[in-house]
C-alpha cells in the first residue's frame, strides 16, 4: 500500500489557515456588540461643549417652590458630572478590552478611545468647575465665561473627532449590515 503525502502537504496549510482565520474571528465580538460599544455608547457624549450640557448640569439645581422633594443639598450638579465621569470611564475601560481584528475595527475602536481620553479630562476640570458654579448659584455671567472658554477651547476639536469616528462607523454599519438611524 502506498500513501501519497503530496495531496496532503497541499491541504494541511489550506487547513491551517482556515483554522487560524475561524478562530481569530471567534475571538472577536459579533459586529453589532463592537458597534454598540465602541461607537453607540458616544451618544452620551454627543452634547459635549454645547449649551444642551450646561443646561443639563444647571437643571440639576433647580428648585420649585411648591414641590418639597424638589429642595435641593447644594452637590447636586457636581454628583451628576461625577457620574457621568464614572460611566464615560467605564465606557473607556470597555472599548480597550474590545478586540479590534481587522484595519475598520482598530480605526473605530482608536478613534472611540481618543474621543473619550479628549473629553473625561475636560469633565474633571471644566465641567466640575462648571457644576460648583451651578450649586453654589454662582452670577449667570461668571457660568457664562466658563462656557464659554469650554467652547472655544474643546468644541471644534470635539466635533472633528466625533465627525471622524461617525464617518467610519456608517462605513462598518454598512459592510456589516447594522440598521443604525443617524439622526
Amino acid at each position: 500500500m502506498t500513501y501519497t503525502l503530496k495531496s496532503r502537504t497541499t491541504t494541511l496549510p489550506i487547513f491551517l489557515l482556515l483554522a487560524v482565520f475561524l478562530f481569530l474571528q471567534s475571538c472577536s465580538e459579533p459586529a453589532d456588540k463592537f458597534f454598540g460599544v465602541a461607537v453607540l455608547n458616544t451618544n452620551t457624549i454627543s452634547d459635549f461643549g454645547t449649551p444642551i450640557l450646561a443646561k443639563h448640569i444647571n437643571d440639576e439645581t433647580t428648585e420649585f417652590p411648591d414641590i418639597p422633594s424638589s429642595k435641593k443639598k447644594g452637590d447636586e450638579a457636581v454628583t451628576s458630572v461625577q457620574n457621568n465621569i464614572l460611566y464615560m470611564e467605564k465606557s473607556l475601560k470597555d472599548i480597550k478590552a474590545l478586540s479590534a481584528s481587522d484595519d475598520d475595527r482598530k480605526t473605530i475602536k482608536d478613534k472611540s478611545v481618543g474621543l473619550y481620553e479628549f473629553v473625561i479630562p475636560v469633565y474633571k476640570n471644566e465641567y466640575t468647575a462648571y457644576a460648583k458654579l451651578c450649586d453654589s448659584k454662582a452670577p449667570q455671567a461668571q457660568k457664562d465665561e466658563l462656557l464659554k472658554a469650554i467652547e472655544q477651547k474643546y468644541s471644534a476639536e470635539f466635533e472633528s473627532r466625533y465627525a471622524e469616528l461617525l464617518a467610519k462607523a456608517k462605513v462598518f454599519a454598512q459592510e456589516n449590515n447594522l440598521n443604525v438611524d443617524w439622526k
